[in-house]
């Protein structure tokens, strides 16, 4: 099996459409880090991701006959412009199944690439059974994102220019992993010619179907993932892909969105070019395995795997990328509701630069404020600067892992309301297409009173609201019957440290 890969890789009819795209130094990341740090820039392919090589490699390969039919795919986005080109390359038709949620830059793409597009689902699982109804009905050929030799093959002949551009002088390769194919046509060539070389999959925490198929010795499926690094968030890893991982991948790292905006940022940083959120994974990757394993002097490559990101997911990406870095503390502090307090607090923080202030009078004895200020990334200063304030007598709590308080609450201070009884909080997710911010509320609201309401487009494909709920004690379980039949996904925060102190009176 593993030599039937190799003569794949090697004899790939990619190089028809793709290039060999440069292994780009990363100088500025690089010293920060101490280690030698290398982007892989698949992003320069002509469709801007690496999913061009795998779709030409299976349309390159079939029979007249086969081709003939044409060749229909499920996508969020680039492998469906790969799938797309190649068909155009070849003179086929091709018809693409995307989720709704897909970026618009993607579809418009495939649609120029003489694609026939097919909107199904939220989802890609939804899309890939929408897809299967019209092979059947169409007698198409389909062509896997991911759980395919061929396209498998294509991949991997990333894995064979790295090891050429690079001499063989790795430590290890960091690669996205979605449903596993890029990993797995890396990793089949590098270990079985370079073994002493790791190869390490990088996946979202809220997508993590490989990581937690590896844990479990087989494949699982995950119940939702994330929608933030559209490209990788697949439920269900293939099943080829999974035991090419299983024999020849040394470890899967996993990391949160606040890391990956952060490594969208150091990209940018060094190369001037804006990855889309699943092409800046395995760089978070590398930064995360650095700090938890204190390395030094070790010769790293990230596979940078496409562009293709809407515009306006730029502007969360913007607000979290300093988080995600270690370059930003978000603190909620409690100071005396007292003349020259606020003035003394501010002084304290010295010359150190504040990103964010936030503060309302409240009529108490105690106030509370939330504030955002600059840090030296990975020195460990942010729990030094909260040992230090607290040794003044303040009250500090952390909200820079706080997801609810960097979605809502500082954007809501101010929002307290004395007396309000039965409050109830939640955090709500829904696809973000037009219409579904009304029929949430529709929803939500038709027998419950809304006491408190915070939504925000924050540019991704997923809404987020926030919302305080006055249910009476009598009347909890049938409001969480009536949660449980929306099929929303939601968190309940009213315990959430942050609520008291800036939300409930």
């Amino acid at each position: 099996m593993v030599d039937d890969y190799l003569q794949r890789i090697l004899r790939a009819r990619v190089y028809d459409v793709a290039v060999e795209t440069p292994l780009d130094a990363a100088p500025r990341l690089s010293r920060r880090l101490g280690n030698q740090i290398s982007l892989k820039r698949e992003d320069l392919q002509p469709v801007f991701s690496f999913k061009l090589r795998g779709a030409y490699n299976k349309i390159a390969l079939l029979s007249a006959s086969a081709a003939a039919r044409g060749v229909i795919c499920a996508s969020a986005g680039n492998h469906a412009q790969g799938v797309a080109l190649a068909a155009r390359r070849r003179g086929v038709p091709a018809v693409i199944v995307m989720p709704r949620t897909t970026p618009d830059i993607k579809v418009q793409a495939v649609m120029d690439l003489g694609g026939e597009v097919v909107l199904h689902g939220d989802v890609f699982d939804a899309a890939y059974e929408h897809a299967q109804l019209l092979v059947r009905e169409k007698n198409m050929v389909f062509v896997h994102p991911f759980d395919d030799p061929d396209v498998i093959a294509g991949q991997g002949t990333i894995g064979m220019e790295i090891m050429h551009q690079s001499r063989g002088e790795l430590d290890a390769i960091f690669v996205p992993v979605g449903g596993g194919g890029l990993i797995a046509g890396i990793a089949v060539y590098v270990k079985q010619l370079y073994p002493g070389v790791k190869v390490i999959g990088v996946e979202p925490e809220d997508a993590a179907a490989m990581y937690e198929s590896v844990r479990a010795g087989k494949r699982v499926t995950l119940d939702r993932v994330g929608m933030f690094a559209d490209g990788v968030a697949v439920r269900r890893v293939g099943e080829e892909t999974f035991d090419l991982v299983r024999r020849y991948v040394d470890e899967i790292v996993l990391v949160n969105t606040d890391q990956i905006c952060g490594a969208v940022q150091d990209t940018f940083e060094d190369t001037r070019s804006v990855p889309e959120p699943s092409g800046a994974l395995a760089l978070a990757g590398i930064k995360s395995y650095v700090a938890r394993n204190k390395l030094q002097g070790q010769r790293f490559v990230a596979i940078n795997s496409g562009a293709n990101m809407n515009f306006d997911r730029l502007r969360h990406i913007a607000e979290r990328a300093d988080v995600g870095g270690g370059r930003e503390a978000l603190f909620a502090v409690e100071i005396p509701e007292q003349r020259g307090s606020f003035l003394r607090f501010c002084e304290l923080l010295g010359q150190r630069s504040v990103t964010e202030f936030n503060y309302r009078y409240q009529g108490s004895e105690r106030a509370h404020i939330f504030v955002g200020f600059s840090l030296s990334a990975g020195n460990g200063e942010c729990a030094a600067e909260i040992e230090r304030l607290r040794g003044h007598g303040y009250r500090i709590v952390d909200m820079t892992q706080n997801e609810m308080a960097k979605l809502h609450v500082r954007y809501m201070i101010g929002g307290a309301a004395p007396g309000l009884q039965d409050e109830l909080l939640y955090r709500f997710e829904f696809p973000e297409r037009p219409g579904a911010l009304l029929r949430f509320l529709q929803a939500i609201g038709m027998s419950w009173n809304i006491s408190l309401f915070h939504y925000r487009n924050h540019g991704s494909d997923y809404g987020r609201v926030l919302a305080g709920i006055q249910v009476p004690r009598a009347e909890r379980a049938d409001f969480l019957r009536h949660l449980a039949e929306l099929q929303y996904p939601y968190i309940e925060e009213t315990a959430n440290p942050a609520y008291p102190m800036f939300l409930r009176g």
